[in-house]
Parts: C-alpha cells; sequence; structure tokens
C-alpha cells in the first residue's frame, strides 16, 4: 500500500458544492483508507486535498 492524494480546486464553486464532492469521493475511497483531508483558501480559490491508503 501506498500513500495516494487527490486535489480538488475552484474558485467558482461555493465551500459547500466543493466540499460535498470532496465527500462523495472520500466515501468511496472508505474509511478504513482515508487518512485525511486538509483545506486551504488562496486568493479567492478553494483547495482541498484528501490523503488516503491507495493498492495502486
Amino acid at each position: 500500500m501506498r500513500v495516494a492524494f487527490r486535489i480538488f480546486k475552484s474558485s467558482t464553486k461555493s465551500w459547500e458544492k466543493l466540499f460535498a464532492e470532496v465527500a462523495e469521493f472520500a466515501s468511496n475511497v472508505g474509511r478504513e483508507n482515508l487518512i485525511t483531508i486538509s483545506h486551504s483558501e488562496d486568493q479567492n480559490s478553494g483547495v482541498v486535498t484528501v490523503w488516503y491508503w491507495s493498492r495502486t
């Protein structure tokens, strides 16, 4: 297994829509594989990263 990540960025979506997209992805990753979710904002662009364990 290796650590993997997926980055979600948007300057046009609301935080609610961006977080909903992230939540759907994280749910598909599965509780047992999820490491953490982090978020930040930079110049009106939301950035969310999902860190998880991957078999590939």
